[in-house]
């Protein structure tokens, strides 16, 4: 099975309308909630984009090269859904996913617009706008092998077990509701895959205002911090 069937698919068959992550963008001064059902919409609209439009096949290369927000989570659950080898760096892909401005060396390159409404961002292959027409649930074609690639240089099983080792480590749990500011794709495996693993909910926040980070630990009822300054 793929990381998004082991992690994030009991989550949703257990409980589809808790929250999944909420995101605040401090800059814009926004806030954003999506439950596990939504994410999963998201995530098998991708699988199902990634496939039938771009023939992307499991084991294929794409380049993610988004930072940590809500649409990246429906991107990373939906490559890897699809059997997709996810890959963190500018690297010869199938297909990459960046952010507006952004550029890839891969044979398509679709925008991820980061709208907090998800509004498409106008550019030639536009993630946003392209997905819609994508259908709210995803069958893979095969069951995935363990030791397929899975994240850079990491399989399945080594990415799933490291996801858990970390998820106990940090004390990640079924109540946690964990507040976030460290970045991806480098904090990736703390950030967001252990508070998958844990059945937590994530709180990220982009470019934090530290003036509003107290009042957001009562408000969210957070239990945890990882890379935010008390």
């Amino acid at each position: 099975m793929s990381v998004t069937e082991i992690l994030f698919g009991p989550l949703v068959a257990a409980d589809p309308g808790r929250p999944l992550i909420t995101h605040y963008d401090d800059a814009a001064v926004t806030r954003i909630e999506l439950s596990r059902a939504t994410v999963r919409n998201w995530a098998a609209k991708t699988a199902n984009w990634l496939r039938d439009e771009h023939d992307v096949q499991p084991g294929d290369p794409v380049a993610v090269l988004l930072p940590a927000h809500w649409q990246t989570v429906g991107v990373l659950l939906g490559a890897w859904w699809c059997g997709a080898h996810v890959v963190t760096t500018d690297v010869a892909a199938a297909v990459a996913v960046v952010p507006p401005g952004g550029s890839a060396a891969a044979d398509v390159v679709a925008v991820a617009s980061l709208h907090p409404m998800g509004a498409g961002s106008g550019a030639p292959v536009d993630y946003n706008d392209d997905v819609r027409v994508h259908g709210d649930d995803f069958s893979p074609w095969a069951a995935l092998d363990g030791s397929a690639p899975a994240l850079d240089s990491s399989d399945v099983d080594s990415l799933v077990a490291a996801a858990r080792t970390r998820a106990a480590a940090l004390g990640i749990g079924l109540d946690s509701r964990v507040m976030s500011t460290v970045e991806w794709p480098g904090g990736l495996l703390d950030g967001f895959l252990a508070v998958l693993a844990g059945g937590g909910t994530l709180v990220q926040v982009s470019s934090p205002d530290a003036e509003r980070m107290p009042a957001r630990r009562d408000s969210e009822k957070i239990t945890l911090e990882l890379g935010t300054s008390s």
